[in-house]
């Protein structure tokens, strides 16, 4: 194989605010960091490149200084070119769209870029109609498919495309929504461009699919169901989402859509709640997850539910998850498993398996779940 140029561009703050319960990092980087936030960004971009090391010289990787990219590539020992005049340690959307701008003057084959929808908002503004793109999820909303279902799944695309054995090129949405008004609740997803991204379905995952109004009997028996099998004494984590929220309604309880909720005996005992907090409420006592999925990208975790922590997913063990999901959601996913990307590798080959997934009024498929 010939020497290839790849492009890479990491916003470090992508998915800052998601563990802690802030919804975005818009905004909130100073106050997601004074809750404990973790940067992760950087390395979900290392979990990608790793997938590339065998075909590490022969590529050669442009990208932007410390954070942004320089700092994973040295570390893994790949050959770095850094835009010159980025030499700075700011992060800005600016940033994001010069580095953009110089790697497709530079005629890079392929630029990975790790974030959410803001950053593949920001590139769709530099897009020119000869470049291919490829997302590595880091965000906390991702409804654009232009990114991968993980990682690793990036990587393993990114190697294919250089190698030439994955040759089409697709045109993937750019998808964004308002992060103020998604604290709010109000969900307004807009399209705001395409990038062309390598054609491999496999490795790409779906535009999010907004429930549907004809669902909502499905969301009342699926939440009678749940709510007539609590057992006493038991925490009930109960994760975002709209079916979810049919569950806090047949209890007759207060709720956040795009947030995690905590009843204990039919009582509401914290709202709005994330990871640390989680796991101090809940102590030893027994507990459980009430969960959905993600509608037309099917995943579980990963995706708008990162207030779920790796610590409390472990905490809470794959046998005390309850899945909900409408005939209409599992339909249509066409046989594609259920997905998780917590972003630790050995967590996700833990959660996969076959689970129940309730469906209506005692009423369950055995749906598989695989690592994204």
């Amino acid at each position: 194989m010939e020497m290839k140029k790849l492009g890479l561009i990491i916003n470090p703050v992508a998915g800052l605010g998601g563990s802690v319960g802030l919804k975005g990092s818009d905004g909130l980087v100073e106050e997601a960091l004074a809750r404990g936030a973790v940067p992760q960004a950087e390395h979900r971009a290392k979990a990608a490149l790793q997938e590339l090391m065998d075909l590490k010289d022969q590529i050669s990787i442009y990208t932007g200084p410390g954070s942004m990219g320089e700092a994973v590539g040295n570390e893994l020992g790949f050959s770095c070119i850094i835009m010159e005049s980025s030499k700075t340690s700011a992060t800005t959307a600016e940033d994001t769209k010069t580095l953009s701008s110089w790697m497709q003057e530079e005629g890079v084959d392929l630029i990975l870029f790790a974030g959410g929808d803001g950053t593949a908002r920001d590139i769709c503004t530099t897009a020119k109609d000869t470049s291919v793109f490829l997302g590595i999820p880091a965000g906390v909303k991702i409804h654009s498919p232009v990114y991968a279902r993980s990682p690793s799944a990036a990587g393993r695309l990114a190697a294919m495309y250089l190698q030439e054995q994955v040759t089409s090129v697709v045109e993937g949405e750019v998808l964004d929504i308002d992060e103020d008004q998604y604290r709010q609740e109000i969900i307004n997803t807009k399209l705001y461009g395409t990038l062309r991204i390598p054609g491999s379905p496999d490795h790409t995952q779906c535009s999010k699919c907004s429930s549907s109004a004809s669902e909502e009997e499905s969301f009342a028996a699926i939440a009678a169901s749940v709510a007539d099998d609590m057992e006493k004494d038991t925490y009930y984590i109960i994760g975002a989402g709209t079916t979810t929220r049919a569950v806090m309604r047949e209890l007759e309880l207060e709720n956040t859509l795009i947030g995690v909720d905590l009843v204990y005996n039919y009582e509401l005992v914290a709202k709005d709640i994330y990871g640390k907090q989680i796991l101090e409420h809940i102590g030893d006592k027994p507990a459980k997850l009430v969960v959905t999925v993600t509608g037309g990208q099917g995943f579980l975790f990963g995706r708008g539910n990162q207030q779920l922590t790796p610590e409390v997913l472990r905490r809470i063990g794959k046998e005390n998850i309850i899945i909900l999901a409408t005939r209409e959601k599992i339909m249509n996913l066409k046989g594609q498993p259920l997905l998780v990307d917590t972003g630790d590798p050995e967590l996700d080959q833990y959660l996969s398996g076959h689970y129940f997934v309730i469906c209506g009024y005692n009423e369950t498929y055995v749906y598989k779940v695989s690592p994204g």
